[in-house]
């Protein structure tokens, strides 16, 4: 009888042992498997803050030189954040408008690179108008198009007064500090019978500022020269 008491005592030892093992083996693995897991989020989760849009900002004048007309600068403040774009313009539908707009950039390809922004602004001063309008762009290799359209509708004015502003840019990047090619642009902007001006341009960059010119109707005697200082920041 002792012999079976003592095998039984010890049956029982060795199975609280187990039992204690087997406790011990789970609380480690409930510890372990949350750090397991946050450590695995830290590394497959980028930090938010990383992935916060920042803004970006452009402020760009225009010296415009016009043969036999009246000479004047005209000037663009822009803010990215994201998709989100934003434009404030001075005497750039017309001399004496100020002109604000709002629009949102899609944008995508590789080898083709596209981007298309919608605009929606009102112009003030010597215009009164709504103007809706569309930038948009496309690159491959050293080759880009870059263009803007809006159509101007002076409230203040007849019907017929009311015109399609464009600018338009075919670019080639000789180097990453050099691009040349040729700009086509329709205005009322400098008075004359030409709506349509166009000519050659080239711009220099060096780090977060980039100087520029276009000579409009070269050899004519409705020449205009429109220069370009930008900084980025």
């Amino acid at each position: 009888g002792r012999a079976r008491c003592r095998t039984r005592g010890r049956d029982r030892r060795a199975r609280r042992m187990k039992l204690a093992l087997l406790a011990c083996g789970a609380c480690l693995a409930i510890a372990t498997v949350p750090a397991i897991a946050m450590d695995g989020d830290s590394r497959a989760q980028p930090d938010a803050a990383d992935a916060e849009p920042t803004w970006e900002f452009t402020v760009t004048a225009y010296p415009t030189v016009v043969r036999g007309g009246e000479n004047f600068t005209s000037a663009i403040a822009a803010a990215d954040r994201g998709a989100l774009h934003l434009e404030a313009r001075s005497n750039y539908e017309s001399v004496g408008t100020r002109s604000f707009y709002a629009g949102w950039k899609f944008s995508g390809g590789d080898t083709l690179s596209w981007e298309i922004t919608p605009i929606l602004g009102v112009a003030r001063g010597n215009l009164h108008a709504t103007v809706p309008g569309v930038e948009w762009s496309l690159a491959w290799k050293n080759f880009d198009f870059y263009s803007e359209s809006q159509y101007v509708r002076d409230r203040s004015a007849a019907r017929e007064d009311s015109y399609i502003y464009s600018w338009n840019e075919l670019g080639f990047s000789a180097a990453e500090w050099l691009r040349l090619g040729l700009a086509v642009q329709r205005t009322r902007a400098y008075g004359g019978d030409r709506d349509i001006q166009r000519g050659p341009f080239l711009q220099l960059t060096d780090g977060r500022v980039t100087l520029g010119g276009y000579w409009f109707n070269p050899g004519s005697s409705e020449q205009v020269f429109v220069g370009s200082i930008g900084v980025a920041f």
